[in-house]
């Protein structure tokens, strides 16, 4: 019988969808405040597949992927997700979101976001929150599954997302050798 053990930490990420680099920066800084140094910061990447968040933060839409330099337990999730979102109403203007900021975690064989919505797919984790797989590591990059987010699914951060997990790779070696 395999004895319960304790999960190896991951590496978090925060992918910022904003209107104006204002938002992003505010964002940017709210999340270091909070969860300290970002150490990848991915590139903009416009956010076309819905229109669903126009009417509330304008357009045109970009999305930016930061990875935290701090590897954190993957128990971390619900509590990350819920501190995201208190992020956004701190930086509402007049009740509208200037930013939503979807949490996550990877490590080096699967991406999973937060989210607060129910689905199939989705495991409930605590307060609300559920883990959703997005992606599986598998020829050189992560796969999407049939229900992944489109732009999460279409490739546009598949390149991000290999390099953090590069950092990753390297920082959990060191992390198992100084355990």
């Amino acid at each position: 019988m395999a004895q319960p053990q304790s999960p190896l930490p991951l590496k978090y990420f925060i992918a910022v969808l904003y209107h104006c680099a204002e938002s992003l920066a505010a964002a940017r800084s709210e999340i270091e405040k909070q969860w300290g140094k970002i150490d990848y910061e991915g590139s903009d990447h416009e956010f076309d597949v819905t229109n669903y968040y126009e009417p509330e933060m304008s357009t045109p839409l970009y999305r930016r992927i930061l990875a935290l330099h701090s590897l954190l337990n993957p128990t971390m999730l619900a509590e990350m997700k819920i501190a995201c979102n208190n992020i956004e109403d701190r930086l509402a203007i007049d009740g509208k979101r200037t930013v939503n900021l979807d949490a996550g975690y990877l490590d080096h064989n699967k991406v999973l976001l937060a989210s607060a919505k129910e689905a199939g797919q989705k495991i409930y984790l605590d307060k609300g929150i559920y883990a959703d797989l997005a992606g599986r590591w598998k020829a050189g990059r992560y796969q999407p599954f049939e229900w992944s987010f489109p732009d999460f699914k279409d490739g546009r951060y598949d390149a991000e997302l290999a390099a953090i997990r590069q950092l990753y790779l390297t920082q959990i070696r060191v992390w198992k050798q100084r355990a």
